[in-house]
Parts: structure tokens; sequence; C-alpha cells
């Protein structure tokens, strides 16, 4: 089974998909990661003057770390620089094909909860649970405040802006499918959120295959 979780920056993707796959049993990937390390490898290619294709990067994950190449990326792909360059190279029609094909080709077998921006619209529309999560644009900003230190006012610009470039980018842009479930976390807790979505797991495959013992 895959349940797909699309959504905006800041509506708390990664972190509920990752519960909910310790929650369930399933393997969690972090798609956004993908195209984190497209962005930074970008960015290390000008500080050495030469232009990697993406076929030649190496992305990998293990446990919750990722990995370009042979470095540990985890945490600075997650810095501002980088988060504005992801959002610039997910335009790239090139990037976009050869990250698709890797993420089709991992989830394809075993039980996984992917999360992103195009997983239920691009990756794998036959994907049996399609969430699509948001949240206002003040909680969403807040939420990146607390974790890159900024101001408010600067995240809430930023995520705007992004949104903005997410929607109309010509190569799979940012939209709900049509049978997507829509789960506005605004207001609500991070537990109420993933006890939420495996919920909707629940409805889909029945209450005996979620696991008796998992917690939130």
């Amino acid at each position: 089974m895959l349940v797909a979780i699309d959504g905006p920056v800041g509506a708390g993707k990664s972190t509920v998909a990752r519960a909910v796959a310790a929650h369930l049993g399933f393997t969690y990937l972090d798609t956004g990661a993908m195209y984190r390390c497209v962005a930074l490898a970008r960015v290390q290619d000008e500080s050495a003057d030469r232009t990697r294709p993406v076929e030649e990067l190496a992305i990998d994950f293990e446990g919750t770390r990722v990995f370009l190449d042979d470095m540990d990326a985890t945490d600075v792909i997650r810095t501002p620089a980088v988060s504005q360059r992801a959002s610039e190279v997910a335009t790239d029609p090139a990037v976009r094909e050869n990250l698709v094909e890797r993420q089709r080709a991992l989830t394809q077998r075993g039980d996984w909860v992917a999360e992103g921006r195009d997983i239920g619209t691009v990756v794998r529309p036959d994907a049996e649970l399609k969430v699509f999560l948001t949240a206002s644009d003040e909680e969403r900003a807040g939420r990146r405040a607390a974790q890159t230190g900024r101001t408010l006012e600067e995240e809430l610009a930023d995520l705007r802006e992004r949104d903005e470039r997410d929607r109309t980018r010509e190569a799979s842009p940012l939209r709900q499918a049509d049978d997507a479930v829509l789960v506005d976390t605004t207001g609500l807790s991070f537990d109420e959120v993933v006890t939420r979505i495996a919920q909707l797991v629940d409805d889909v495959r029945g209450p005996a295959t979620t696991p008796k013992d998992a917690g939130t």
C-alpha cells in the first residue's frame, strides 16, 4: 500500500508522514529531501565551477538520515538557502523526470508513506490513499520560523513566493488530486493529525491491518 501525502511548504508533511509511517509500520519516503539534495549539489557545483547532471547524483536514505553521495546532508538541506533553491530546481523538467522515476521505482514494492508536492497527482496517481495536507499561511510560516530562527514576516513572504512558484510551474504544479482527502491541520495537535491519517488508512485497509501496539 502507498499513502501519498502532498501539500504546500510548511504544512508539516515530513514530520507527519514520518510519524504515520512509524505508527503503521510502513517505510517513509521524503521526496522533498531528494529535491533538496539536488539543490545542495547545485550550490556545491557553483562553488567548484562545475555542473553535475542529476543522473550522476547518489541520493540515499538510512533511517532518518539523508545522504548526497558520501555526505550526510540531513541538516544542511534544511537551511533556508537550500530550501529556496530546492523550489527552483523542482521546476527543472529534467530533474523532476529523473527523481519521479526513482520515486516510482522505490514505492512499487512494500508499504510506503511518501510525501511531497505531486505524489498523488504525478508520481503515483494509483496510490491507495491520497492526503492533501495544509494549514493557514500564518500557521505554516510560524512553524518554519520556529525551525529556522527567521522572523514570521520573513517566512511568510518566502512561503507565499514558494507557494506561487509551486502552483504555477509548468512541470507537475502543486494541486490537490481529485480523489485526495483534504486534511487542514490549522489548530490541530500533532497527535490529532497522525491519528486522523491513520484512521483514513484503516478505512481503506480495515482496522485489523494496523499494528495493535503502534503508538503516535
